[in-house]
């Protein structure tokens, strides 16, 4: 019987289209590509300043030229609060994250606003400090303390400002945000950056937006990420990256034997054809 001679055409079509297959766009793990006609300087979106809302705790930190009475309104002096307010300045930003991690998890370490927006303060009773940010907040009670001591400070900052990170990250958890301000890029630097496995070019940001749940979609590879409204991350929004088609076929059991199915029948085939 005569051979064919397409056989050995077939085999190294099936050779080379396993090979394709699992061949890799490296184009697609690079961050921040530049675009066609794009500039090498962009415009970074409007910087996200945090108003205090009802369910927000503030760290709350008192000094003036009267230590004695400065120590009447620091009841958390001492507490994972003071600390966190004091490593705050520092340039450790493991230090900082720690301290106001150490901070939240002790309870009563900060000044809860309740749903009307207030806080109940030493002395001044209750302040009403929803809706402001903390820099407006910081003033009107340090307009308050005038009354009572002498050139007082007041240092504010959230305790509860946290991000959330998942997905196809290497260290998917919640992160606690002592500085107020935190960009996606910094939050997936922080979660050990993105898995091998991960969708660069379609991240999901989820956002509470009044009550209602808003989803926004970000692509890491492109420098228009630095435009998006969700470059800079609010307080509460949660960053998931979705895996690639690649780790779904690696999970499932038919198409991770697909590539030994063929193997065996190239082999196959070549042997019957050199039987022939």
């Amino acid at each position: 019987m005569k051979k064919s001679h397409h056989l050995p055409l077939l085999l190294l079509f099936l050779s080379f289209t396993t090979i394709l297959t699992s061949c890799v766009d490296q184009k697609k793990y690079i961050y921040f590509q530049k675009q066609a006609n794009q500039s090498d300087t962009i415009s970074v979106a409007q910087a996200y300043i945090p108003k205090i809302q009802p369910g927000d705790v503030l760290s709350i930190y008192v000094n003036s030229l009267n230590s004695a009475a400065s120590s009447f309104f620091n009841p958390f002096s001492g507490s994972g609060a003071a600390a966190a307010t004091d490593l705050a300045t520092s340039s450790s930003g493991a230090g900082v994250q720690g301290a106001a991690q150490a901070a939240q998890s002790q309870p009563n370490a900060g000044f809860l606003v309740d749903a009307n927006g207030t806080i109940e303060f030493p002395l001044l009773g209750q302040v009403k400090v929803g809706g402001l940010t903390t820099a407006e907040a910081r003033e009107l009670i340090k307009k308050k303390l005038e009354f009572y001591t002498k050139e007082p400070t007041v240092n504010i900052r959230f305790l509860n400002y946290k991000i959330s990170v998942m997905g196809e990250v290497a260290h998917p958890s919640v992160y606690v945000i002592p500085n107020e301000r935190v960009t996606l890029p910094e939050a997936i630097s922080m979660a050990g950056d993105l898995t091998p496995y991960a969708k660069h070019e379609n991240l999901l940001v989820i956002r509470d937006n009044n009550g209602t749940k808003e989803f926004g979609r970000v692509n890491l590879n492109s420098r228009d990420i630095f435009t998006s409204p969700y470059y800079y991350l609010h307080s509460g929004d949660i960053v998931y990256v979705e895996q690639t088609k690649t780790k779904a076929q690696q999970n499932d059991p038919t198409l991770r034997l697909l590539p030994i199915i063929l193997s065996s029948l190239a082999a196959l085939l070549l042997l019957i054809y050199r039987a022939k």
